[in-house]
């Protein structure tokens, strides 16, 4: 089929700092035939209009965002489903060189874009230079575009898993076919990031960590995705990248330490609690 329909799904959750720059990246997409389809979760700000803007498919669902995509993804029109948060911005060739990729070849059933971020301050900085390392590494990355057939077959996101459901969602379609790549960029927008703000997302999502990990699903990717000695060597695999700018380096790994540690604390006393109510 020449230019199949792509459904671009985006949950949302009071995103009106950013749902703009995302929506606006969107329509500038060199690939034309797309339709976007909002799905929020009872924004008590202007995010609903933002979205009204761009598209009249805008929908109320929840309660997380794992159930949101699965919603839009029920409620879309198109051959093919690219999954992005609100935070997010596309380059212009996303979509386009994703199509072309997917009907290169019937094996291939989703595709990883990789990502960047960018934001305000010397976190920021430091959370860039964190996921420049896992773009290519292929334990990290999760992909985002699908054959909506592939997606619907796997069942789509688990959504009584908060925490690592990109990953789950890639390593059950991988089952069905191939995941391959391009090289175009999504671009992750931190904001103004404060090393209490990022600790707090860490131990809240940790909480909710266990159900992922204990999926059985790839337990080498499983392994290395939690292992804190495995990412460390991949930070120091590239040492004139890491001390390219020498504080930011040392802030990035200062930066992962407390994470590390914060993430551990919550996902220990999790653990423990899961025991109890098993027991």
């Amino acid at each position: 089929m020449d230019n199949p329909l792509v459904s671009i799904i985006v949950p949302t959750k009071n995103s009106s700092r950013t749902l703009e720059a995302c929506l606006k990246s969107v329509k500038k997409q060199s690939y034309e035939n797309i339709e976007i389809i909002v799905v929020d979760n009872s924004s008590t700000d202007n995010t609903k209009e933002i979205a009204q803007k761009y598209t009249h498919k805008v929908f109320n669902f929840g309660p997380e965002r794992s159930a949101q995509r699965n919603y839009g993804v029920n409620n879309s029109q198109g051959l093919y489903v690219l999954i992005i948060d609100s935070d997010m911005e596309l380059s212009e060739g996303v979509i386009i060189n994703c199509v072309n990729k997917i009907v290169s070849d019937n094996n291939i059933v989703s595709i990883i874009i990789p990502e960047e971020s960018f934001g305000e301050g010397f976190w920021a900085k430091c959370k860039k230079l964190e996921k420049s390392f896992y773009v290519g590494v292929d334990w990290m990355e999760a992909a985002r575009f699908f054959s909506k057939d592939a997606f619907q077959k796997t069942g789509g996101y688990n959504e009584g898993m908060i925490s690592g459901e990109d990953w789950d969602l890639s390593q059950r379609v991988e089952k069905i076919g191939r995941v391959d790549r391009v090289n175009d960029f999504i671009f992750h927008n931190e904001g103004k990031l404060v090393l209490s703000k990022i600790l707090k997302k860490k131990f809240y999502y940790a909480g909710k960590f266990l159900e992922y990990k204990e999926s059985n699903l790839n337990t080498e990717k499983i392994a290395k995705q939690t292992g804190i000695i495995v990412r460390y060597k991949l930070f120091f695999s590239q040492p004139k990248k890491l001390f390219k700018n020498p504080l930011v380096g040392l802030g990035m790994l200062f930066m992962k330490t407390c994470e590390f540690g914060f993430g551990g604390v919550k996902y220990f006393f999790s653990s423990i609690k899961n025991n109890l109510i098993i027991k």
